[in-house]
């Protein structure tokens, strides 16, 4: 069996073949740290830990990069309206994106860099890209010249025509074409900066990226990942930077997820739609937030609804559920591989072979949950439900989905006591009128289940026998 991945840069799905047999290199966009993220920013950070973690599973060792731009002109606009530091703002966003990323259940990167500690790499790329005439400096600022890189714009599949007409580019008349775009920002008063052969300065978004990613993966590595809005401008200029720079390519297989909309449309910070992780998380666990992103094939835009978070959270229910019932009916009985349950487990590699296609896969942990709860109650063999709930769980976590008993163990708790106070409320009731037989058939009837009413001066008390 071979995985499949939907290649942006070619449109069409292709046989994976990493670089290096066994081992895939792995470089996915991080966000800029001037706020919360949204929930559009975690669906990459969700999509691609459920990539990574099949990969894993599939016996592949994954070096997985994920960048913070920890300096950039959202950062400095925040922290001038804050009066903050703008890197100490960064920073204490940084220690929130994790807070969030492990609610999310979202696994550290095996590299974590930041741009502010790179600057000697990136000045050192663009040094390069001068010196090999495809970039220019003028009066502090560096830009790189795109007609100077043939290809450009294979990514997008735009021309450089029809880019120019369609953008939206800030007039500047020292750029020798409208779409060149910055490597190096000339230092403006009380911005934070560093020297360079050019002047103080800092660098642009997109060499970050370059710079980063073939620090740690080298050149070709094999899977570059992000947002579908990251093609243009942010990868067709890493592109056009890093194979300028290398003389050979950059990343093997481009992946896009879709975007999150509300009311199909794009859900975003500058429309003012969005809403963050951290207040969808005083509403919803962190797993219901990742059932829902991974409801959906990563490649198609997925619509936000309280309504639909509330659904998510029932098919996690349905999950833990069937766990719970399985792991219970089967307590203490080693697993057997039956046929459903080997059949479950080749459904569920088919899906997520076929481009990682999590719905798919998700469909299969429900039939798995259907046969449990259907084995349970006809009274099969217990060797069998075993291996059913064994292999549930073990697809769910691939899936970075944590399926709790102990959840439906302690909702079951709940109902208990509901129930034994609303008896015992009945029992009072009935005391008061001295109807005693209702009284003591309250008593006698927990008593059988094992419930045991003592009667205190402060009001009956109960336990379990």
């Amino acid at each position: 069996m071979t995985i499949k991945i939907y290649n942006t840069m070619t449109r069409q799905k292709e046989d994976f073949q990493p670089r290096s047999p066994g081992k895939v290199r792995m470089y996915v966009c991080g966000p800029t740290t001037y706020n919360f993220i949204h929930l559009g920013n975690a669906r990459p950070l969700i999509v691609f830990d459920a990539v990574r973690r099949y990969l894993e599973y599939r016996g592949y060792e994954v070096i997985f990069v994920q960048n913070f731009t920890d300096i950039d002109d959202k950062i400095i606009k925040r922290a001038q309206e804050t009066g903050e530091d703008a890197l100490q703002l960064s920073a204490r966003y940084i220690n929130e994106f994790f807070k969030d990323a492990q609610a999310l259940g979202v696994k550290p990167a095996t590299h974590h860099p930041k741009v502010t500690e790179h600057i000697p790499e990136i000045i050192e790329m663009i040094a390069g890209l001068i010196e090999k005439g495809f970039a220019y400096e003028v009066d502090g600022d560096v830009y790189y010249a795109v007609e100077k890189f043939a290809s450009y714009g294979k990514l997008s599949g735009r021309s450089l025509e029809d880019m120019q007409a369609g953008a939206r580019v800030e007039v500047d008349e020292r750029k020798r074409h409208p779409m060149d775009f910055a490597l190096w920002k000339k230092a403006k008063p009380g911005e934070p900066s560093w020297p360079s052969p050019w002047g103080e300065g800092r660098p642009g978004w997109h060499i970050e990226c370059s710079v980063m990613s073939l620090k740690y993966l080298g050149a070709e590595f094999d899977i570059h990942g992000g947002g579908f809005d990251l093609i243009f401008p942010h990868h067709e200029n890493e592109i056009a930077q890093s194979e300028a720079y290398l003389g050979e390519p950059f990343a093997r297989y481009w992946m896009h997820n879709g975007f999150i909309t509300v009311k199909e449309e794009k859900m975003s910070k500058s429309l003012g739609n969005f809403f963050t992780v951290r207040e969808i998380l005083q509403h919803f666990s962190g797993q219901v937030v990742r059932f829902f992103m991974l409801s959906s094939h990563y490649r198609n835009p997925l619509d936000y609804s309280p309504e639909k978070l509330e659904e998510a959270k029932k098919g996690l229910e349905r999950l833990s559920n069937a766990l719970a019932n399985g792991q219970e009916y089967s307590n203490g009985v080693n697993g057997i591989m039956s046929e459903e349950a080997a059949a479950a487990r080749e459904e569920f590699i088919q899906a997520m072979d076929d481009d990682f296609n999590t719905a798919l896969a998700l469909s299969v942990l429900f039939e798995l949950a259907r046969q449990i709860n259907a084995g349970v109650a006809a009274g099969e063999e217990k060797e069998k439900i075993a291996g059913l709930t064994g292999v549930l769980a073990e697809l769910a976590q691939v899936l970075g989905l944590e399926l709790k008993a102990g959840e439906k163990a302690e909702a079951d708790a709940g109902l208990l006591k509901e129930l034994v106070d609303f008896l015992l409320l009945l029992r009072q009731e009935a005391r008061a009128r001295k109807d005693w037989t209702t009284a003591d058939a309250i008593r006698n009837k927990l008593g059988d289940l094992g419930i045991i009413v003592e009667d205190t001066p402060n009001g009956p008390r109960w336990k379990r026998k």
